[in-house]
């Protein structure tokens, strides 16, 4: 299971190896040497150091470390919002909430996927 919390790097190429997965080191930094500049022993540190969280997996194919994710995407953003909610807001997701309500950017399916959850979680809380 995946420990300690994300830099913005690491969420950075959790999503990239999310998107190509598997992926190597080589296929991690070329992106993101040509994205951001930064260096291949940069990447690598970063991906270890992810892999030693608990975040990747990796394995040896024909000579080549590929890396994969160990949860899925969903459930990598779910802890890390959850993460966010317990370390920055204490534990309340008011101040969240209130911050979605003023989002001038949100899609219709984004409210609607809004609305959709907070049914789900009226109805499951009247199951309890």
């Amino acid at each position: 299971m995946p420990t300690g919390p994300v830099t913005r790097a690491e969420l950075d190429v959790l999503r990239y190896i999310h998107d190509h997965a598997p992926a190597t080191v080589r296929q991690v930094a070329d992106h993101f040497s040509r994205t951001t500049g930064h260096a291949r022993t940069t990447v690598l540190t970063v991906m270890e150091r992810l892999r030693r969280k608990g975040y990747l997996s990796r394995r040896k194919v024909s000579g080549v470390n590929q890396y994969w994710p160990k949860v899925s995407k969903a459930e990598m953003l779910r802890r890390l919002v959850g993460g966010f909610v317990d370390e920055m807001l204490d534990g309340s997701v008011s101040p969240f909430v209130a911050y979605l309500s003023e989002a001038d950017d949100l899609s219709d399916d984004e409210i609607r996927e809004l609305r959709r959850l907070v049914q789900q979680l009226g109805r499951s809380k009247k199951g309890k």
